[in-house]
C-alpha cells in the first residue's frame, strides 16, 4: 500500500486540470492553434488521452495493490478527497478528447 501513497501528487493533478482549461479556452477562443484543424484535434485528443492516464493509473493501482473489496472499499472512502481529484481531472481529460474530436472533423 505505501506505492499507492507515495505515488499521490496534488501538484501534478492540478496542474492537469490547468492545462486542460488553457488548453480548452485556446480551443475555444482561437480558430486555430497551427493552421490545421486536423493537427489541432489531434493534439486535443492526444492531450485529453495524457491527462486521463495519471488518474487512470492511480484507479488502476488501487485495484491491483488493495487486498480484498473491503480493504479497496474503506481506502476509498477515507480518500475521498482523493479520489474526487482523480474523477475531476478524468472529466478534464475526457473533455479535451471531446474538444480535439471536434476540432478534428470541423464541428467546432
Amino acid at each position: 500500500m505505501d506505492h499507492i501513497d507515495n505515488n499521490r501528487d496534488d501538484r501534478t493533478m492540478w496542474g492537469l486540470i490547468l492545462l486542460a482549461i488553457v488548453v480548452g479556452g485556446l480551443f475555444r477562443f482561437l480558430p486555430t492553434l497551427t493552421g490545421n484543424d486536423e493537427i489541432d484535434g489531434l493534439f486535443g485528443v492526444l492531450l485529453g488521452l495524457y491527462i486521463c492516464s495519471k488518474p487512470a493509473t492511480h484507479v488502476v493501482d488501487m485495484l491491483i495493490f488493495g487486498r480484498d473489496i473491503r480493504h479497496w472499499i474503506s481506502m476509498v472512502q477515507s480518500d475521498i478527497g482523493w479520489v474526487m481529484l482523480n474523477l475531476l481531472v478524468i472529466f478534464c481529460g475526457l473533455s479535451m478528447v471531446v474538444t480535439g474530436t471536434l476540432r478534428f472533423f470541423g464541428a467546432d
